[in-house]
């Protein structure tokens, strides 16, 4: 079992209303894109779209040491993997509703949106991410 997919697992027992189906693909793909000198800080699972009611678009979230990454694997071939850099980040905007939560990370080029989370999860993926952009964001600043 991969480090991706054992977090993954962790997450989705700790918060067991949050929707997402085939994890372990997810997780795979993931896995196959992290770097050497990357190091995995948190991981969680979500629908990549902007509807409560959409539930199969499944993707896991990983933030490590130097980005945020977003996989997916597609049902019969091919997948999906997004990358975020500190240097793209602006912000991020929580919804809590009656049972899930979203989540919209603002970069320069997009809207990252992540629905039918548990509404108890988010403020630890809240904590997660910004904790990893600002610390990485003075680094960036830093080098440049």
């Amino acid at each position: 079992m991969g480090k991706v997919l054992e977090k993954a697992l962790d997450f989705y027992k700790k918060y067991p209303s949050t929707i997402a189906w085939r994890v372990k693909r997810h997780a795979k793909v993931v896995d196959d894109y992290i770097n050497p000198s990357e190091e995995i800080l948190y991981v969680f699972c979500g629908q990549k779209n902007d509807r409560f009611g959409e539930i199969f678009n499944t993707f896991v979230v990983v933030v490590t040491n130097k980005r945020i990454l977003l996989g997916h694997k597609r049902l019969v071939w091919g997948s999906f993997l997004y990358s975020i850099t500190p240097d793209l980040y602006n912000d991020m905007e929580i919804f809590r509703g009656l049972l899930w939560g979203k989540i919209t990370i603002d970069t320069v080029k997009e809207k990252v949106i992540l629905t039918n989370i548990s509404k108890n999860a988010l403020d630890e993926i809240e904590t997660n991410i910004s904790e990893f952009m600002m610390e990485a964001k003075k680094k960036y600043k830093n080098e440049n």
